[in-house]
């Protein structure tokens, strides 16, 4: 058996260190030759001696310090140049495990190299799903995500020939869904960032309390699977078993039922069409008792009905939600601005922004640079 050449891009956070598990449970399986980091040099350098690399991508500090040990059989780049791996001929599959918008020019590069992307990143294609999906068309690649919901999306749809009628995106509700909003301006970065089913990074999980998280998704799915914005539904499932449905013309309904390991889907994306050993015990339903669901609190949560707005509206609105939502959450994170003054800013820099349809690539960059001044002009005067 061949291995799978992957490469993996963001492999010191949480996606990339499952993805490294995914790879231990399956020896002989994949082979890792390429990997890259942003900060986090030091397990980076565990990481390239143990899965020995032929290519690592990493900032400014680790370069040099790589440069001043001697890493011997490893090319280095910049992490700023991760485009230049992920469309390395001898790579089959690149995961793109990075955070923020500095994934789309990776994700690009590896569509158009005509690769097997399997993409954790919202951003890229909130950002520029329209021109990903057409470019994965002219040069052959194929996506499978990871990104749990959108993993069950695509689970369901496998090997259907019946068109959608709509999909319904699950959401565990986040560490607010039991807060009154009236409490929202009382709560502190650690309340936000106390998650009740997943331990993601700081900057998701401010997103999923927020529910902007589930919103980027609405905007993922209608790339990935073609949709229009009203084929998407929202659903608040706290048990987080079910990783979302899809609904067909009889009525029927596919869901895929899961524990919350983020292992499951990542392997799934890796190694389809086959489905191999995890390790991981399913959910045990008679313990669980009951599983349960209500519709999303859409004057609660704002972020949401602002999704479904810039996926209605389309043009270069998604990129410019992207851009403000992570400056905001920058500043709430760095103590700056308080919890409510997100959805404050969002909404503010929304209202100014002109939309361009069918943008280029260069429109959707100048989009997201534009509304990142925007928002620091306004944070400077809150």
């Amino acid at each position: 058996m061949t291995p799978r050449r992957i490469a993996i891009l963001g492999s010191t956070g949480s996606i990339g260190l499952n993805t490294l598990k995914v790879v231990d449970q399956n020896p002989g399986r994949f082979q890792v030759m390429a990997l890259t980091a942003c900060n986090n040099f030091k397990l980076l350098e565990k990481q390239i001696k143990k899965y020995k690399p032929r290519h690592v991508a990493v900032g400014e500090t680790g370069l040099a310090y790589f440069k001043k040990i001697g890493t011997k059989g490893v090319k280095f780049y910049p992490v700023r140049d991760s485009e230049q791996i992920a469309s390395l001929k001898e790579i089959d599959t690149v995961i793109i495990a990075m955070r923020s918008a500095g994934a789309l020019m990776p994700f690009l590069a590896a569509v158009r190299a005509g690769k097997t992307v399997a993409p954790a990143n919202k951003e890229a294609l909130v950002m520029a799903g329209q021109l990903i999906m057409k470019e994965a068309l002219v040069h052959h690649a194929q996506i499978i995500p990871i990104d749990s919901e959108q993993s069950a999306i695509f689970q369901c749809l496998d090997g259907q020939k019946s068109p959608v009628k709509s999909v319904h995106l699950t959401a565990s509700g986040g560490p607010l869904r039991k807060v009154a909003s009236k409490n929202f301006k009382h709560m502190t970065i650690k309340d936000i960032l106390c998650h009740p089913r997943w331990k993601m990074g700081p900057k998701i999980t401010v997103d999923s309390a927020t529910l902007m998280n589930k919103g980027f998704e609405i905007i993922e799915a209608k790339h990935l699977f073609n949709l229009s914005h009203d084929q998407i539904n929202v659903l608040i499932h706290p048990q987080a078993i079910i990783h979302s449905m899809v609904e067909f013309a009889d009525g029927c309904l596919l869901a895929q039922l899961g524990a919350t390991d983020m292992r499951l889907p990542i392997q799934y994306a890796l190694t389809y069409p086959q489905r191999l050993p995890t390790g991981i015990k399913p959910p045990d339903f008679a313990a669980l008792g009951e599983l349960t669901f209500e519709s999303p609190d859409m004057k609660k949560f704002p972020a949401l009905g602002l999704a479904f707005e810039a996926a209605l509206r389309g043009g270069t609105q998604p990129a410019v939600l992207n851009a403000v939502d992570e400056e905001v959450v920058e500043a709430f994170l760095a103590g700056k601005i308080n919890f409510l003054s997100i959805y404050k800013v969002i909404e503010k820099v929304i209202g100014r922004h002109t939309i361009v349809e069918n943008p280029s690539l260069a429109q959707i960059i100048h989009a997201d640079e534009w509304a990142r001044q925007e928002t620091k002009s306004i944070l400077r005067m809150l």
